[in-house]
């Protein structure tokens, strides 16, 4: 097959996954264009030489990788500068969700907003020409009827299709993951193979470098208040509702003696941290008010699957249900931490995402 035609755009991080996918698309035939979104403006104090990151100092160190895989295999490659983008879609969107009580999701937003959707879309008016855009995910696509789905890959254990549902039909039609039938050990061998430098490199699990969100909070954005149980008993102090996720029970700071104690929600209205026992987390189901079914002619009360409400969740099985509030999504088995601000994402029997949304509140 001739794929000298077509034209593949693919996101590059300057890590192993996506340096992989472009080398895979290369001796595919495919006309290759590298594109790599520069989101880090130096604003933050945030310290250099800490564990890589998503967003942090590493990203000229990234960026200059790219440049020498580009250079490596003979391909045409640019940065975009998005970090106004980035400050606005996720940044903001961060410390918003946390001050007002919620777990906020900022890889979701960022694949959504920027990666899939302004990066593709800046580099088509700069008069750059592709036929589809593709990323180093571990997912997958398929067609069903005239709906394209995200589909789980086909390595559950490093499947990312979780952070990726906000994808739509028409994104997903024009999207490629060559990645997707890979366990990641194949992916190092193959990288290996081909010399890349980046064979080695350790994966990110961060969203900022070290895994401090302090550096993203003026003082005034993260008061210390109290930590309360459920009925309102004063039982310590807390530094700050962003230093706080619901399940937590390292790091709070108290104690109950013999009885542990965990976070059970965060009130922001009272800026109060709410701790109790760890049966106090169990839920039987959860709302979610913009949730988004990948087929818009799908009824909520004919929908079976299974619900994830974070990325190492284990799917548990749901039926769904409409109201005037939004889609209700009812657990088979009581559900552990269900936090709003992060997001359920529903899976049908063979893997396809059905559709997802952000968690607004547990259904007790």
């Amino acid at each position: 097959m001739d794929n000298s035609r077509t034209k593949v755009a693919v996101g590059l991080s300057g890590g192993v996954d996506s340096s992989l996918a472009a080398v895979m698309l290369v001796e595919a035939g495919y006309t290759v264009i590298g594109l790599t979104m520069k989101i880090w403006r130096g604003a933050y104090k945030i310290q250099e030489g800490l564990k890589h990151a998503c967003f942090g100092p590493g990203e000229e160190e990234d960026i200059a990788a790219c440049e020498r895989m580009a250079s490596k295999l003979g391909i045409e490659y640019h940065v975009i500068d998005l970090s106004d983008e980035y400050e606005h879609f996720v940044i903001d969107y961060f410390r918003d969700e946390y001050r007002a009580g919620r777990t906020p999701n900022p890889c979701i937003v960022c694949n959504k907003e920027l990666k899939f959707g302004f990066l593709a879309d800046r580099a088509r008016k700069a008069g750059m020409e592709f036929d589809y855009f593709a990323t180093g995910h571990y997912a997958r696509t398929e067609k069903r009827g005239d709906i394209t789905y995200l589909k789980q890959a086909s390595n559950l254990a490093k499947d990312q299709s979780y952070f990726l549902y906000g994808l739509d039909s028409a994104r997903l039609d024009r999207i490629m993951f060559p990645l997707g039938e890979m366990t990641k050990e194949e992916v190092r061998k193959l990288a290996r193979a081909h010399e890349l430098e980046t064979a080695e490199k350790p994966e990110s699990q961060d969203f900022v470098a070290g895994g401090d969100y302090a550096p993203l909070f003026e003082s005034d954005q993260a008061k210390p208040g109290d930590i309360v149980d459920s009925s309102g008993k004063v039982l310590g102090r807390h530094r700050g509702l962003p230093y706080y996720t619901i399940g937590q029970r390292r790091g709070i700071g108290i104690s109950a003696g013999t009885a542990a104690l965990y976070v059970l929600s965060l009130d922001a209205e009272k800026n109060q941290v709410v701790v109790g026992p760890n049966e106090g987390l169990f839920s039987e189901g959860l709302l979610s008010r913009d949730f988004r079914f990948q087929d818009p002619r799908a009824i909520p009360g004919e929908i079976r699957g299974s619900a994830k409400i974070r990325q190492n969740h284990k799917p548990v099985p749901c039926s769904l249900s409409g109201s005037p509030e939004g889609i209700r999504v009812h657990f088979e088995i009581p559900q552990r931490a269900v936090a709003p601000g992060q997001s359920v994402v529903i899976y049908s029997a063979d893997g396809l995402v059905l559709g997802g949304g952000i968690i607004d509140r547990a259904l007790l």
